[in-house]
């Protein structure tokens, strides 16, 4: 089924249409009448509604969950304001009181912030620190705007609960507008979208911080204009063509490295306390909320940060441990783990907790033809397939690995089949897929063994095994002959 509207038509026409709805229905509700006005406010929380269901049963947006949890908030809502409909009119939005209509207005937020983390979940496989990163500051600097802009301005009927409310549901809409700044940053093709989702946090917040302003006096129209705005914000972000890259990114994003911003993060998760603690030598009551919500809100983004950041160190040194030991190229063990393996396997054998070693070196014949007529690229290509067969050859406890450009050795510790060679060898001149043409490559087997009681170092079997393996080459070279 085709998209509306298509992917790759023009934004321009959803930025008029927007604008000529903030004007229209800003210019009425200021001309209207107390009654007209809360028709043309209720009109208004519908829009986005109806923008989401066109958008979602057209199938413009792929993804379709985090969208749906948004509509579910908007539904919250539109309720909400429509069953307190002289909520806004009569100076009651942002004033803390600890209402239903407060308690309806913060669980439409929270259901905003279950939609912003489906869209998280696509954004933050490769930037998962930034995104806690500029969440955790939102929710840091929501304490500065609730003790400087808001709380001093609450009038007596504000209650402790509230507060509470108020203040968690300014750091939840600052924490979804910090992560979608960052999404907006990093998805260049989504950042129309996400640009009118950033917009709408930010004009929520500011009709919360005006709402406070002329609760006392002043005319409640600026906060109504401001929440319109919001929601016809909200309801243009559906409708812009790059909408479904929003929740599916049509390439995948380069994974984020480097140092997390301690000293960033220090200071956004001091300014809380420190507000908190003037305002208590001040003998200000307000706080007792800001830091018991602002230290609830922040705790578990910082807990997730620092979680972030021990499975990224535990990535690293099991990295670090894996190249250590392994060939790049192949995946199969490389010299130094080979020769170490070799030193133990013989250690054991000295003092008795084994019967014997076995050391089988292989090396490529005609490979370095292949490389010559095909390219390097071919060229590994047979060593990465020629390292998965002979291990797969090997048996359960043999180490295998590369030792050389097109030499390869395996180490049995103890008996085990005697037909190993053979069957490495016979794997190993299969065909191999070498991209553009199917290559074939010999190989010269050596096996050395030492038994108990034997005295033998490292150096004097793997040169045993190594004779083995050029005299077969040798005779190899004199049968082409």
């Amino acid at each position: 089924m085709t998209r509306w509207p298509r992917t790759a038509a023009p934004a321009w026409p959803v930025h008029i249409a927007f604008l000529l709805a903030v004007v229209t229905a800003g210019t009425a509700y200021a001309m209207a009448g107390p009654h007209l006005r809360t028709l043309i406010f209720s009109l208004v929380t519908l829009v986005p509604i109806a923008t989401f269901a066109g958008a979602l049963g057209t199938g413009h947006l792929a993804d379709r969950r985090p969208w749906l949890i948004a509509t579910a908030g908007l539904v919250l809502l539109s309720v909400s304001f429509a069953f307190w409909s002289q909520w806004v009119p009569g100076h009651h939005f942002g004033r803390a009181e600890g209402r239903p209509a407060d308690f309806g207005i913060a669980a439409a937020h929270l259901l905003f912030l279950a939609g912003a983390a489906g869209v998280l979940r696509r954004h933050g496989a490769n930037d998962f620190a930034g995104l806690l990163d500029a969440a955790l500051f939102g929710v840091c600097m929501a304490g500065p705007v609730w003790a400087w802009l808001i709380s001093p301005r609450l009038t007596p009927a504000a209650t402790p609960l509230g507060s509470m409310l108020a203040l968690a549901d300014v750091a939840v809409l600052a924490a979804v507008l910090g992560a979608l700044a960052r999404i907006g940053i990093r998805a260049r093709r989504a950042r129309g979208p996400v640009a009118y989702l950033v917009l709408c946090c930010g004009v929520t917040l500011a009709a919360q911080v005006t709402g406070v302003l002329t609760a006392s006096h002043g005319s409640a129209i600026p906060t109504a204009v401001l929440l319109m705005i919001a929601f016809l914000t909200i309801a243009a972000a559906p409708l812009h063509p790059a909408a479904p890259m929003v929740t599916d990114p049509d390439r995948p994003a380069r994974e984020v490295t480097g140092n997390p911003p301690l000293l960033r993060m220090g200071l956004a998760l001091c300014a809380n306390p420190l507000i908190a603690a003037i305002q208590a030598v001040r003998g200000d009551a307000s706080a007792s909320v800001l830091l018991p919500v602002g230290t609830m809100l922040a705790v578990p983004l910082v807990l997730l940060r620092l979680r972030q950041m021990s499975l990224l160190r535990s990535r690293a040194e099991r990295t670090l441990a894996h190249h250590a030991h392994h060939d790049d190229l192949t995946g199969l063990h490389n010299r130094r783990h080979v020769v170490s393996e070799i030193d133990r396997a013989l250690a054991d054998l000295a003092n008795g907790t084994l019967d014997q070693v076995t050391v089988l070196l292989l090396d490529l014949d005609g490979f370095k033809p292949v490389n010559d007529r095909h390219g390097h690229r071919a060229g590994d290509a047979v060593l990465r397939t020629v390292a998965s067969r002979l291990a797969g050859a090997a048996a359960d406890g043999d180490v295998v690995g590369r030792v050389g450009g097109d030499e390869f050795l395996v180490l049995r510790r103890g008996r085990g089949p005697e037909d190993l060679p053979t069957r490495a060898a016979s794997l190993m001149r299969l065909p191999v897929d070498a991209g553009d043409a199917m290559v074939r490559v010999g190989v010269s087997c050596g096996s050395a063994t030492a038994r108990r009681g034997e005295a033998v170092d490292r150096d004097a079997l793997i040169g045993r095994a190594d004779a083995a393996m050029y005299a077969e080459k040798s005779a190899h070279r004199l049968q082409v002959a």
